[in-house]
């Protein structure tokens, strides 16, 4: 097993292991495994929520399915606002001689799928929220170590293509969770399915994680004020982490609001005879564009040693194409508006995380602040169905809804020039 090699940096001693700044470039059978991994999280977050956690409210509550969907998913992506920083400060604080990330992501993967075991099984609406809810801690906890183990282990010469690995896993992860629900059959073999899939995928890399053990010596002292203060990253002295975050939340606000209300806009504005089916058609576009563009322009803005001008190009071509679906809501227009946000998003995905793990504020908690980071990420998926609702019924229907997505993408990709340390 190949050794990572580092060098000092203002986290910590000259060459200390997990806490100074990688330097040796990591190989394709590590990413491969990382991705693997990504793709466990993710088919367990998206199977439930595309599929299987409708179809169960449906057969738990035929008369209030909205009611109890939204309930049950609703605080699922409460707990997941919490959980993912909480966790990843755990973790940077873990002593274990497996490391850092390890406990976490096996535990995370273990728990989960134990939690959509119990929603196989889920008779009610109470043991849904409890399951669903424990799925969510449980796999947020695996999200949140393995995302640091990018910081912990990839040079910064590297990061936009693992970047672009991290998004590939993301997409597919997303598809494959919703094809493995849809095609098991039925609610019960589709939550085993998916248990099993994030165990089996997240195997690889249990076994050569490469992660690296903190020294005991190192171990940040307990105090409960502190742990939660930390949580708090102030923008005074640390204005570029500051930054990196609304810049995030907003893309993905623009994001959130172009996609989440497809099937509506697709039923009303475009006039579509299945828009069930043509949600899908544009999700599958959607997230062929995103795995063809994501590494390739990774890989790029790692040659080129520049994160902010991909970052830039990335907002403004999302804010296309969702003025793309303003101004042409035709079936035509939507697939054009799918190709283009499909790359632009792509572009992003790998860029902007390759971004945020460069102005992170120390390597001692790199864990906790990528689940900061993070909740930029969740907090849109929560506000954009609201907003959206609001901006279709009162404030000018779908034009409004697609231009006010264009505006917070294009604000966020102009707002990332305020990152300094950063090229």
């Amino acid at each position: 097993m190949t050794t990572p090699r580092f060098v000092g940096n203002d986290a910590g001693p000259s060459g200390l292991p997990g806490l100074a700044e990688p330097v040796e470039r990591v190989g394709g059978g590590w990413v491969a495994r990382v991705t693997l991994a990504g793709l466990g999280v993710w088919a367990g977050f998206f199977g439930p929520i595309q599929v299987l956690l409708a179809q169960q409210a449906e057969l738990v509550a035929p008369g209030d399915k909205e009611f109890v969907f939204g309930l049950v998913t609703g605080l699922g992506s409460a707990v997941s606002v919490v959980a993912n920083p909480l966790f990843g400060a755990l973790s940077d604080r873990t002593t274990s001689r497996f490391g850092r990330r390890v406990p976490w992501v096996l535990g995370g993967a273990l728990v989960g799928a134990a939690a959509l075991l119990v929603l196989a099984v889920a008779d009610s609406v109470a043991v849904m929220v409890l399951g669903w809810c424990l799925a969510q801690a449980a796999l947020n906890a695996m999200y949140a170590a393995l995302t640091a183990t990018v910081p912990d282990l990839v040079p910064v010469r590297q990061r936009g293509v693992v970047g672009g690995w991290v998004a590939v896993s993301q997409t597919l992860g997303i598809v494959g969770g919703v094809g493995v629900a849809t095609l098991t059959g039925g609610v019960r073999a589709g939550y085993v399915a998916t248990a099993a899939a994030v165990v089996v995928l997240t195997l690889p890399y249990l076994l050569r994680s490469l992660d690296v053990p903190l020294p005991a010596s190192l171990r940040p002292l307990w105090n409960l004020r502190d742990f939660v203060r930390g949580f708090w990253v102030s923008p005074r002295r640390h204005p570029d982490f500051a930054w990196a975050w609304l810049t995030r939340f907003l893309v993905n606000l623009g994001n959130s609001l172009g996609t989440l209300l497809l099937y509506f806009y697709l039923d009303d504005a475009v006039g579509h005879d299945d828009p069930e089916a043509g949600v899908f058609v544009l999700t599958v576009v959607y997230a062929v564009f995103i795995v063809a563009s994501t590494v390739v322009f990774g890989q790029w803005s790692d040659r080129l040693r520049r994160r902010k001008v991909f970052v830039i190009a990335a907002g403004l071509v999302t804010g296309a194409a969702a003025l793309t679906l303003a101004l042409f809501p035709t079936w035509t227009g939507a697939l054009v508006g799918a190709c283009v946000l499909g790359v632009g998003y792509g572009v992003y995905l790998s860029v902007d995380f390759a971004l945020c793990t460069e102005v992170l504020p120390a390597a001692a908690s790199r864990a906790r602040d990528l689940g900061v980071i993070n909740v930029a990420n969740a907090l849109p998926q929560v506000f954009a169905p609201f907003l959206g609702a609001l901006l279709i019924t009162s404030a000018g229907g779908y034009v409004s809804l697609y231009v006010t997505a264009a505006v917070a993408c294009v604000l966020g990709s102009v707002l990332v020039t305020r990152i300094k340390s950063v090229a």
